[in-house]
């Protein structure tokens, strides 16, 4: 009885959270509260104390502009906890901006991890958690939570395809009956985006230019399927040869052309799970089609494309930049469904 009795004041004092903690962006959401938090997973130490400076917004504003004594670090990589201690340092302070000092109890937390993540991999994030304040760890995949936040009928006998399209990594899978049926993880995201962009401008153009600079690029000008309207855009970087700034015009035309092998190799592993769908879950997608989520769901004419290959219907959830954090929150309210999945 005793023991129900300290399980209900938890309850009442202190805050679950569900984190998204995204190779590229990570967002927290608190039980009761909703989405509070939404940073770049970004850290900025100094170099040589090893002393932490900036965590989030303050440290991506780092990237490409620090002193040689400072240095932005992004401690997670493809999906997974690159380095241990940054990270840590990381979940801390979200952790602790999101989490009331008054509050008696720490806090349950209910993390979303890559579906291809390792026992090594997963104990990092456990150990991150634990260490950065959690009073408990709890794990949900990408994609279960994407679909939840999306707002598919995941505990229904029917198929439903979630394709989440994260920064480091994209996940794929067919969820029926509360359970994941089918599912592929590919290592290609935003990031790969972003990096076939820089790519480009320095074959093309010998003009260096950054990750923000990239990103700015694809959001501004990118897309996978030809547009009614092509776009242009100007990009300063340094000139290779002259080793001076330097000022371009480039087209959405050429981008398209540019992030051709990363929107392959994302359309490749959707086409890869369907083919090891069981035939009945198949039938369920020709009705129900596939749906998107993930930051990288937001590339103009992606659904297009996507969809000219499978011959499904492809339709972005709502929020798709929220739709996994939105997935934990939902989650948090129901943790003995966690716990049957």
């Amino acid at each position: 009885m005793s023991f129900n009795i300290i399980q209900r004041v938890r309850h009442v004092f202190s805050n679950d959270i569900g984190i998204d903690l995204g190779t590229a962006n990570s967002l927290v959401y608190v039980r009761g509260q909703g989405i509070v938090l939404s940073e770049p997973s970004v850290v900025g130490i100094h170099i040589e104390t090893k002393k932490v400076l900036a965590v989030g917004t303050e440290a991506k504003n780092m990237l490409g502009r620090t002193p040689g004594t400072i240095e932005a670090i992004r401690p997670l990589k493809e999906g997974v906890i690159a380095d241990l201690e940054i990270a840590e340092e990381m979940l801390r302070y979200f952790i602790q901006k999101v989490h009331s000092r008054s509050k008696i109890f720490q806090p349950r937390i209910l993390v979303a991890v890559p579906s291809g993540i390792t026992e090594v991999e997963t104990r990092a994030v456990k150990d991150s958690a634990d260490r950065a304040g959690a009073r408990e760890v709890k794990l949900i995949t990408e994609p279960m939570a994407a679909a939840i936040g999306a707002g598919l009928p995941v505990q229904s006998p029917m198929g439903n395809m979630i394709v989440d399209i994260g920064g480091g990594t994209t996940e794929v899978a067919v969820i029926s009956l509360g359970g994941t049926v089918e599912w592929r993880s590919v290592r290609t995201g935003g990031d790969s985006m972003d990096a076939a962009i820089e790519r480009h401008i320095k074959r093309n153009y010998s003009l260096l230019i950054g990750p923000r600079t990239s990103e700015n690029v694809k959001i501004a000008i990118g897309s996978s399927y030809p547009m009614k309207e092509e776009l242009t855009m100007e990009v300063k970087g340094r000139d290779l040869n002259s080793g001076v700034p330097k000022t371009i015009t480039i087209s959405s035309t050429e981008i398209r052309e540019a992030l051709e092998e990363p929107v392959t190799q994302i359309v490749e592993t959707v086409r890869t799970t369907l083919e090891r769908c069981p035939p009945e879950l198949s039938g369920d997608l020709i009705d129900h089609g596939v749906v998107l989520a993930g930051g990288g769901a937001l590339l103009r004419g992606l659904e297009m494309t996507i969809s000219q290959e499978t011959s499904l219907p492809v339709t972005i959830a709502d929020e798709p930049l929220l739709a996994v954090a939105k997935g934990t929150g939902i989650a948090l309210e129901g943790l003995d469904f966690i716990e049957s999945l």
